[in-house]
């Protein structure tokens, strides 16, 4: 349990004097594993079986070899900037200690742990960085010196070489390094990649004796990009003999004894490499050597980011291919210093059986895992030369089988990610009966959860969306199910980004609308499929015979999608709400007008209501986004029951169908809204909501209609308050599903 406090111009989070939860409960995520893109792994000199790994919106997250999975080592963090992981350092002699840049360029910190992530003193930067911009897989930017580890060294984005002497507390720019920085860009612009990698090269040197001789790249413009000092950082020179100045030095490793090995791409990633190169550099003699494992004129495009060296054998490295998306991409071994290479992908096989749905390509053809893409990370085990891990835009592969690679054998690849939760959840639903839980992802689709304690056999398909933004279900007939989302990265054309189930998410049915005749930003008349943007969202009436989509003019079908009829009684971009137990009530809220329209036949006609003690304002209370909880919601079990919530977080209800709204007083700002079973000797469902309180951006339970909340995480359960959706479930008092932006999808439970 966390709390925060200032001392010495740096904040501490310890365990003593948390804030608990007004009412305990108990977090567990729901598992799916692994699920997005993690830039940094890194293994402990200092310790077997010690690992850490960093993403790039989900924190950090600690390998614990005893219990064989990973540990997330950040969720009592309150700052949503610093779950934006850049870099990340394993004390080289201390297991116990670990460190970690984070941030955005709106909030930056180094974050240092004595107790492997436990606890953390958080010290604030002056210089930005960017842990889920372009240029995130490079590195790693922070760099603990093996000979006396109180020295820290961080390439930043756009203030050049910085150091700490006093292990991370305090920061100061080394000015003779000859990149200063280029400054920070307008949002909008391609970031800055600034200092790619700092890398110690120790060669002898006594304990707290700084080390003499450091590596430090360059990936912005220009035509220098690596240099060297060979005086503990007191003065530094370019090293010759560099490829060409398109050519970025993105990552490297060091092997022990007397080489550097260095990737390079045209592109920062994680995308837009079309071309690479893999150099090593004789630190004795300051000679750079060309080693580029396929250097045929015909080899696809792509370049190389992610790099290792085998300490345990001088001369065995690996380099990963990045963007080479035809064929794939691949992980290239070398056995002789780079002489010669082999690819492991063609050697190589996935078993998957632990998170089955990344075989989600299977409708393009694929009958395995894909070996990956976004290859930004590769480590190998400095205590075990065969353990090798890699990192790809959906998971981590490990293999303990690096040293059968020449054998013929296939090379068998797991997913290293039991623990790990890495993912943004848009949009949650608890149906009534069937499977408690059915989730919208972003990226990976969604999923319907059977058994929330294991990984689903597979994600939505038929069709495939990248995104889910949207998820209903039919409040009297619970097993039809409809979503809305975004065509998946693969569609070609037209691709329906609508679907309904019949089976409560078994299997589903594309949703086909029919194109709109509008005018264009050019005045032309031009047919246009509206709902292929992935803006609209569907909705099913109570007894699931109706569904409503809501493109400009929204449209109606009663046939599953044969036929439609356009609602023409409604203003243009209305959103519709289903009564949840009457089939027949379908309500809009009119926001030009600050009222209420209701439909009594099933949605054919709307008429507006007379509606008193609803003030809309139409420029704060309309959703700015696709993905954002729309801000009328009916009750589940209970007829003409809604309630609205303001885009300033006041929440109004309504017991008569929209025609009258009371503001229920909470002293709180409401960003969400899910409703769960009714608690004891009481038939209203359970609120549950997240959101400001005074100083804390917490959630919250109502059993009370929203009069008095409790609050139900605490500070060791913040997960940088990076909350993004909520629901109940109606048929367990008290459990709460919370959807996070990077922290993946929780369930909560009363402490018993």
């Amino acid at each position: 349990m966390i709390s925060a406090f200032r001392c010495l111009g740096f904040f501490l989070l310890a365990a003593a004097g948390a804030a608990q939860a007004d009412e305990p409960y108990t977090w567990k995520n729901v598992t799916v594993g692994g699920g997005g893109f993690s830039p940094g792994i890194a293994f402990s000199p200092a310790e077997k079986g010690l690992a850490y790994l960093r993403t790039d919106i989900g924190g950090a997250y600690r390998w614990d070899d005893r219990a064989k999975r990973w540990i997330p080592i950040e969720d009592g963090i309150d700052r949503g900037e610093y779950m934006e992981v850049e870099s990340i350092a394993p004390d080289p002699a201390d297991p116990n200690v670990v460190y970690l840049a984070a941030g955005t360029r709106e909030a930056a910190a180094i974050l240092r742990s004595r107790d492997r992530g436990t606890h953390w003193q958080i010290f604030p930067t002056r210089f930005k960085m960017g842990g889920n911009e372009a240029g995130r897989g490079l590195g790693e930017r922070l760099a603990v010196d093996p000979n006396d580890t109180s020295l820290l060294y961080f390439g930043s984005r756009n203030d050049g070489l910085e150091k700490s002497a006093d292990a991370g507390a305090n920061w100061s720019p080394i000015l003779s390094f000859p990149q200063k920085g280029l400054g920070i860009r307008p949002r909008g612009d391609a970031p800055n990649a600034g200092l790619s990698f700092v890398l110690f090269v120790p060669s002898g040197e006594k304990k707290n004796i700084p080390t003499r001789t450091i590596v430090v790249a360059s990936a912005d413009p220009g035509v220098r990009h690596l240099f060297r000092s060979d005086d503990a950082g007191e003065s530094w020179t370019p090293v010759p003999g560099e490829p060409r100045g398109d050519l970025l030095p993105v990552k490297a490793a060091f092997d022990g004894k007397n080489t550097v090995y260095i990737a390079y791409s045209n592109s920062i990633g994680p995308n837009g490499a079309t071309d690479g190169a893999v150099f090593k550099l004789d630190v004795a003699s300051n000679r750079m050597t060309d080693i580029t494992p396929d250097r045929d004129a015909k080899r696809p495009p792509g370049g190389y980011m992610a790099i290792d060296a085998d300490r345990a054998h001088p001369g065995t490295a690996v380099v990963a291919t990045l963007n080479r998306y035809h064929p794939k991409d691949t992980v290239w071994r070398t056995t002789d210093g780079g002489i010669t290479w082999k690819s492991l992908e063609e050697l190589s096989h996935r078993d998957v059986s632990a998170t089955p749905f990344l075989i989600w390509g299977h409708q393009w053809g694929n009958t395995e895992a894909d070996f990956g893409w976004w290859i930004a990370a590769l480590a190998i085990d400095p205590f075990d030369s065969g353990h090798v891990a890699y990192t790809t835009g959906a998971t981590v592969y490990a293999t303990d089988e690096l040293r059968n690679a020449d054998a013929r054998q296939p090379l068998i690849w797991k997913p290293w990610v039991a623990g790990v939760e890495e993912t943004a959840i848009l949009a949650l639903t608890s149906p009534a009966s069937g499977p408690h839980l059915v989730s919208g992802f972003g990226d990976i689709a969604g999923f319907v959860h059977d058994d929330l304690d294991r990984s689903p056999d597979t994600l939505f398909t038929d069709p495939i969306f990248s995104n889910t933004n949207t998820i209903d279900y039919a409040g009297m007939a619970p097993n039809v199910l409809v979503r809305g989302g975004t065509a998946a990265p693969r569609a070609k054309g037209y691709s329906p980004t609508l679907a309904y189930s019949l089976d409560s998410g078994k299997s589903w049915a594309p949703l086909v609308v029919p194109p709109l005749r509008g005018t264009n930003d050019k005045g032309e008349i031009e047919a246009r499929h509206y709902d292929a943007e992935g803006d609209a969202a569907v909705v099913v009436s109570a007894d699931g015979a109706t569904f409503v989509v809501m493109t400009p003019v929204p449209l109606l079908t009663r046939d599953r999608g044969a036929t439609w009829t356009a609602l023409s009684t409604l203003p243009m971009w209305a959103h519709v709400v289903a009564d949840r137990v009457d089939s027949k009530r379908f309500y809009a809220v009119d926001f030009a007008n600050g009222t209420i329209r209701a439909s009594d036949d099933g949605g054919a006609t709307f008429a507006t209501l007379d509606t008193t003690g609803l003030s809309v304002d139409p420029h704060t209370d309309w959703p700015t986004w696709r993905e954002a909880q729309w801000p009328l919601m009916a009750t589940p079990g209970i007829a003409g029951d809604l309630w609205f919530r303001t885009g300033a977080g006041r929440l109004l209800h309504s017991a008569d169908g929209g025609r009258s709204f009371r503001e229920v007083v909470i002293h709180m700002n409401i960003e969400a809204l899910g409703f769960g079973k009714a608690p004891p000797a009481s038939t209203y469902p359970a609120l549950f909501s997240f959101g400001w309180q005074g100083q804390i951006r917490g959630v919250w339970r109502s059993d009370d209609a929203g009069r008095d909340w409790k609050r139900i995480n605490d500070d060791a359960h913040q997960y940088g308050r990076r909350f993004r959706s909520i629901c109940g479930d109606p048929r367990i008092f008290g459990r709460v599903y919370l959807g996070t932006d990077g922290r993946g999808l929780f369930y909560g439970d009363p402490v018993k």
